[in-house]
């Protein structure tokens, strides 16, 4: 296999908090599928955390290192969202949000006290949560004659694909997810059934 398809994430929401002299950063973990999950999650804990001053984050979602968002909210430049994505990084996590709210305590902590506290709550987070591997899988949709459906059914049985969601009409559509390392095996029998129409969406 010329690539690794699978990737480490964590399986659900997990919290993390560490104090330095009075400010409090709470850090509050997400698994995440794509970039259109981080505003609510933001909004919703704005609106819980009303009297904090920062809202800091950072944020993987492919096993791709090189990509990421980080924010500083209002923070030094590098003293928050990097140190929460070198967290990220060093428990080799993706597919994840990180979020440290900080409720400042009058003291300033200067930036490795910004750092270590911004990377220490990320951690703490991180080693709350039940991490899992996963694999690397594309999203297709076929659409097929229903006179189709016996060779298409035993396709996917065999190959034990995922169906994500069925139309069975006159005209049938199936959404399923493959996993990468499958992918042109399934997608080779897919194409021998005359008839069939097939579409990427996306991978996941």
């Amino acid at each position: 296999m010329l690539f690794d398809d699978t990737y480490r994430t964590i399986t659900a929401p997990s919290e993390g908090l560490f104090k330095d002299r009075g400010s409090r950063f709470i850090a509050f973990a997400y698994p995440i599928r794509s970039e259109d999950e981080v505003k609510p999650l933001l909004s919703h804990l704005r609106s819980e955390h009303g009297k904090a001053r920062h809202f800091c984050w950072a944020l993987r979602l492919n096993p791709d290192r090189a990509v990421f968002r980080i924010q500083d909210d209002g923070e030094p430049s590098g003293t928050a969202g990097r140190p929460i994505l070198n967290a990220l990084l060093s428990a080799d996590v993706t597919n994840i949000l990180v979020v440290v709210v900080r409720y400042f305590g009058g003291t300033l902590l200067g930036v490795p006290g910004l750092i270590n506290a911004y990377k220490t709550a990320a951690v703490e987070a991180i080693q709350a949560a039940e991490i899992v591997e996963k694999t690397v899988n594309d999203i297709y949709e076929i659409a097929f004659d229903y006179l189709m459906m016996n060779d298409v059914m035993r396709l996917f049985k065999e190959e034990q694909l995922n169906i994500l969601s069925q139309d069975f009409d006159n005209s049938c559509r199936i959404k399923f997810e493959v996993r990468k390392a499958n992918l042109n095996i399934v997608l080779g029998k897919l194409e021998k059934i005359e008839g069939i129409k097939i579409t990427y969406l996306f991978t996941s």
